[in-house]
């Protein structure tokens, strides 16, 4: 999430606007390697969250739905352990506007609590609305605090999924150019030098660790190294250590993706909403395998548009990720969808005509 909103904060910056960035302490060397001001105001990490009010871990369901609503109280729960420094930082620092990620919903609190506008900002091509729904269940105790009865919608909705891609009955909103963004290490050359042979990246995130979702990762390169071509696998230097031994046409190590990305050939990855949007934005075709429930829908939308293809993760066979590798590299259509969506991407309204549009938004706040 955090990547998803920090170009925005930085072009807020650099348009001569005071910004705080604020989050859980476990967030704050991310937000200080973007050069932003980062205010901790939890102490508590997100997996935290998966214990209920009671003290009782809640189980992770299989049904899809009850999927949705699982993490809607997930991140509903979290963003209530985050309520009590937001009010405070506000009471400190009174801001003209709040601006939340889309699944950061103590921002509409602080925004009603603060008397200011809410920005909220998709981070990737949509989440399902049962989502906010379960969110919103879960936050009950916190709004009724705050005399609300019901969550705050935004005064303005920014959207980064390009109209082609957006669901029939997607809200109003500002559209905006999706930047990609990620921390930065130094640059290895193979990693924008490459061989005569196709390039395929492998990706579970920026998040992976080598007890977290590791075997996302493991599974993918396993598979998709069977290819005869070269394979590079984005990951955190101590995930690509673990990785090790690994052939000799694959590489592991961190690769920021506007490195990679105008090097590859294909990209097989999670279906995260920040790796599917930056490799959008570059025209690179996908194969998503949307390992979490929420990426399945617009993994569907972006494969039917035909830049992309989804394997369901029970079907994420090695037979069936190389055969989709193989065609998605043979058939030049692929390439050329993920072209044209890339230009779709490059049109859309960038972050500076954005920032003009906050603005506007603060100032009739200040006349009304």
């Amino acid at each position: 999430m955090i990547f998803g909103i920090v170009p925005l904060a930085q072009e807020m910056r650099n348009a001569g606007h005071e910004v705080l960035m604020a989050a859980p302490e476990n967030c704050m060397p991310t937000i200080m390697n973007a050069a932003l001001p980062a205010v901790p105001v939890s102490s508590k990490a997100m997996q935290e969250a998966l214990v209920d009010r009671r003290g009782v871990r809640v189980p992770i369901p299989e049904d899809l739905h009850e999927r949705y609503i699982f993490n809607g109280r997930t991140f509903g729960r979290y963003a209530a352990s985050c309520l009590e420094g937001l009010l405070a930082l506000v009471d400190r620092w009174p801001p003209d506007v709040v601006v939340g990620g889309a699944l950061a919903f103590a921002a509409p609190l602080v925004a009603a609590y603060a008397g200011v506008p809410y920005v909220k900002q998709a981070i990737d091509m949509g989440e399902p609305r049962t989502i906010d729904l379960a969110a919103a269940a879960e936050l009950a105790p916190e709004m009724e605090q705050l005399g609300l009865y019901d969550m705050p919608r935004p005064d303005l909705f920014i959207d980064i999924c390009p109209p082609s891609l957006r669901p029939w009955d997607a809200p109003v909103a500002q559209l905006m150019r999706y930047v990609p963004y990620s921390t930065q290490r130094p640059v290895q050359s193979w990693t924008y030098r490459r061989s005569d042979r196709p390039r395929v990246l492998v990706s579970a995130g920026s998040r992976v660790t080598p007890d977290s979702d590791f075997g996302i990762l493991r599974g993918l390169v396993d598979k998709v190294s069977q290819l005869d071509v070269e394979v590079l696998v984005a990951a955190p230097e101590d995930v690509a250590q673990r990785l090790q031994p690994l052939p000799p046409h694959v590489r592991a190590g961190w690769i920021p993706l506007p490195q990679a990305a105008p090097k590859c050939d294909l990209v097989v990855h999670h279906a995260g909403g920040n790796t599917t949007m930056g490799y959008a934005s570059y025209g690179v075709p996908q194969i998503l395998v949307p390992y979490l429930p929420y990426c399945v829908d617009y993994s569907e939308r972006l494969s039917r548009y035909g830049a992309a293809t989804m394997i369901l993760p029970e079907e994420d066979s090695a037979e069936n990720i190389v055969q989709a590798c193989a065609r998605v590299l043979t058939d030049p259509a692929y390439r050329e969808r993920a072209a044209d969506l890339a230009a779709e991407i490059s049109g859309l309204p960038n972050m500076f005509e954005v920032v003009g549009t906050v603005e506007s938004l603060v100032a009739r706040h200040v006349k009304a």
